[in-house]
């Protein structure tokens, strides 16, 4: 049976993902069968896996990092925002319901059965497991009928380590105070914490690694010094777009409208290591740029509401401004939807039933349904016939005359649609721009020069080598290792 250590950290975005990555690929490398697993997460960048279904796009990155295809059993429970009070609710890979967040609380314990069957269902062919948490663990306000982080970790009674991230400054105090404010019998199960992100000469940490080391109990490993190529792994969690590095310096400039529930954005990171090109996040109240030579319209969560939120803000016009210049548009999944005639919702779907006009600039109408189509797909550039692979995460369906003019062929199928002109493109194709042959051949018919280099998923595995020898430089993964237990089913046990 499969050991196991679970991930919490002090707060969001202080690394869970990228260090429990970062353990799979390390322990991978030393000869182990390792598995990644979150027993619940909250994102709208997700991946299909190879079982047709729906996971965070995290647990794909960790799968990645154990050389194993993803499977829904990594994330059994993922939350895809769709408004600022609620979520659509998957479960092993398929959405089950969208709840408001109050209904989701309520109702959320029935789903620690199933995410403990999947942790199993992983642990059976495994050597070692590492389950990442969920935003805070010190979050007490939502610690009853938990699943994503003590609660979990109390049905199977897991050890913890507790990740900080001293770059936000104040992490003594977030590691310290953690331990302070959480139940006794979660605190019993934390093992030890790690000083993440960290920046200069470790040794002037030395007081601080002491005084955690007094004040806990137990050991902090680390500090472990910043990793700056790990930027360059996609991210899952939409704060990073919040002050993501705009790729600057390329001559030809893609912009890209920050939309409130953006979809997928890893599509963009391809795009954003290409030399010759410059891309920028249009944040909410600023214009499009006039001077962009592409424009992207991204995937989103809830169509509907993030066009409406397009044209509050006014970039429909910059949009038809720059079309008028005769420059190109793409877009990609619901950017698509948003380029065609109408998108209507008759069974309300994401809201009260409505039709309403789309920008018109493809000749092309979407339906929303229930049905939810996720597939990988293998095809080929239309234009070009340069190979492609991607997936199909959306729900609804678009006709129209443009389809007849397609982006691209899945075998003998058509795929998305363009413009008579060829300036307006829509596809369903998520990750399209990670073939590198076709991203370069893409960017230069509209008049980029590439570097010919960027081998983007080869990167992807390096950068991964790279950070799991960094954690094996400065970390004492032996110790991590020696706290791993093979975790306890206590479901139905007094705990």
């Amino acid at each position: 049976m499969a050991k196991a250590l679970m991930i919490m950290g002090t707060g969001s975005d202080v690394g869970k993902s990228l260090v429990t990555a970062g353990l799979c690929r390390a322990f991978t490398n030393r000869g182990l069968k390792v598995r990644p697993f979150k027993p619940q997460n909250m994102s709208n960048n997700a991946a299909v896996t190879a079982d047709g279904g729906e996971i965070g796009r995290a647990q794909a990155l960790q799968a990645r990092a154990c050389r194993v295809e993803p499977t829904t059993a990594m994330n059994p429970v993922l939350l895809k925002p769709e408004q600022e009070t609620g979520a659509q609710v998957v479960v092993r890979g398929k959405r089950v319901a969208s709840m408001t967040a109050r209904e989701y609380f309520k109702k959320r314990s029935i789903y620690l059965p199933q995410t403990v069957a999947a942790f199993e269902e992983l642990q059976a062919d495994a050597d070692l497991i590492f389950v990442e948490g969920a935003g805070s663990a010190s979050e007490i306000n939502l610690r009853a009928s938990d699943i994503a982080n003590f609660g979990f970790a109390r049905a199977l009674n897991l050890p913890v380590m507790l990740v900080g991230d001293i770059h936000r400054g104040g992490v003594i105090a977030s590691i310290i105070g953690t331990l302070e404010v959480i139940d006794p019998a979660d605190k019993a199960l934390i093992v030890g914490s790690l000083i993440n992100r960290f920046h200069g000469d470790p040794n002037l940490f030395s007081d601080g690694k002491s005084f955690i080391e007094i004040c806990s109990g137990l050991p902090c490993w680390g500090p472990l010094p910043d990793y700056p190529d790990a930027r360059l792994l996609p991210p899952e969690d939409v704060l990073a777009l919040d002050h993501v590095e705009e790729k600057s310096g390329g001559q030809f400039k893609i912009v890209v409208p920050r939309l409130p529930r953006i979809a997928n954005f890893d599509d963009l990171d391809p795009l954003r290591q290409e030399e010759g090109v410059s891309l920028h996040i249009i944040q909410p109240g600023n214009p499009l740029p006039n001077d962009a030579d592409l424009i992207i319209l991204p995937g989103s969560k809830s169509t509907i509401s993030d066009f409406e939120f397009l044209l509050a803000q006014g970039w429909d016009v910059d949009i038809r401004a720059h079309v008028r210049q005769g420059k190109s548009v793409l877009g990609i999944c619901g950017g698509y939807q948003m380029l065609g005639q109408s998108i209507a919702d008759p069974k309300g779907i994401e809201g009260v039933p409505k039709t309403f006009a789309g920008l018109g600039m493809l000749d092309v109408k979407t339906t929303l349904s229930e049905q939810k189509q996720l597939r990988l797909e293998n095809a080929a550039h239309a234009k070009n016939n340069a190979p492609l692979a991607g997936y199909h995460m959306h729900m609804g369906e678009t006709i129209g005359a443009d389809r007849n003019n397609p982006f691209a062929m899945v075998g003998d199928k058509p795929e998305g649609a363009m413009s008579t002109n060829g300036q307006v493109i829509g596809t369903y194709l998520h990750g399209l721009f990670a073939a590198d042959h076709f991203r370069r051949k893409f960017l230069e018919e509209l008049g980029a020069k590439t570097s010919q280099t960027l081998e983007f998923e080869a990167r992807i595995d390096q950068i991964l080598d790279g950070f799991a020898a960094h954690l094996e430089s400065h970390v004492n993964l032996d110790e991590i290792a020696a706290a791993m237990r093979i975790p306890e089913n206590l479901i139905g046990k007094s705990t």
